[in-house]
């Protein structure tokens, strides 16, 4: 009996936790749907009047498609050529033995506890020197590794047994070969996990396509909404659709990958 009631009252602690998370963002889409100026008049879950006057509004805008595009665009080669990047250097840390492998891993780790603003300065200095500022190179080239995503699949790739290499190597199959068809394989679910992370971070980030891209062209998608808001700022319902809208793209990434982003999760927790 008592097992039972400790179980309830852990669900009931566990629905409220996950009502509490969810009426934000419940109240972000209906607000999006209120007539303009409803969402100024008082605290209310649903709209008198749905609407979807301030989706056509914000999609009549053809410069915040495109910047969607930009952020779409971005986001799929920052990934591609992350995972790409990521897996390697992680196969490497885990597979190849060569001269400072430790000691390198260890300075890596070490590298983890400096916050990224630190070196936003320096990163953006060396990318102006390389001429890539307001380019979308200077967006792609500092998210193309990550000693995060190293750890990871290092750690995850320790676990391939070294007799299934070995094999593949006596057969003739070179270091490329054997990431490509034994390792990639291998590490799918936290590939998987780290594809997620790595999207729904590009898509999301503010701060530093706000510093390097200058062109309204090439601006991303949450710097457009922004200057938006600078607009519009009393528009409470204009500026929800932006936020649907930005989010409903990272919504749809999770829920087709969930399946392998838990699996991965999960693997990385036993293999902690």
């Amino acid at each position: 009996m008592r097992a039972r009631l400790a179980s309830l009252l852990l669900h009931a602690l566990l629905i409220a936790a996950s009502a509490a998370a969810l009426l934000p963002l419940l109240w972000m889409v209906s607000a999006s749907l209120m007539p303009a100026g409803e969402a100024s008049q008082g605290p209310h879950l649903l709209p008198s009047a749905p609407t979807l006057e301030h989706y056509r509004a914000l999609l009549g805008r053809m410069q915040l498609l495109r910047n969607a595009a930009n952020s779409a665009g971005l986001a799929a080669a920052v990934t591609a050529i992350s995972l790409a990047v990521n897996s390697l250097a992680g196969y490497a840390f885990a597979k190849l033995r060569f001269a400072g492998r430790e000691p390198l891993f260890r300075a890596l780790l070490a590298a983890m506890v400096v916050p990224g603003q630190v070196a936003m300065l320096p990163l953006f200095l060396m990318l102006k020197g390389l001429g890539l500022v307001d380019t979308y190179w200077g967006v792609i080239v500092p998210g193309v590794a990550s000693i995060f995503a190293i750890f990871l699949i290092r750690q995850y790739a320790l676990g391939i047994p070294e007799s299934l290499l070995d094999a593949a190597r006596v057969d003739g199959a070179g270091e490329l070969r054997i990431w490509w068809s034994i390792a990639l394989p291998a590490c799918r679910p936290i590939l998987v996990t780290l594809a997620v992370f790595t999207f729904l971070g590009s898509w999301n980030d503010f701060l530093w396509p706000l510093v390097v891209l200058s062109d309204a062209d090439l601006q991303t998608l949450p710097v457009a909404l922004a200057n938006l808001a600078g607009e519009h700022v009393q528009d409470t319902e204009l500026m929800m659709a932006g936020a649907v809208l930005t989010i409903a793209p990272a919504v749809l990434v999770f829920a087709c990958l969930q399946k392998y982003y838990l699996q991965g999760l999960m693997s990385g927790a036993v293999k902690g």
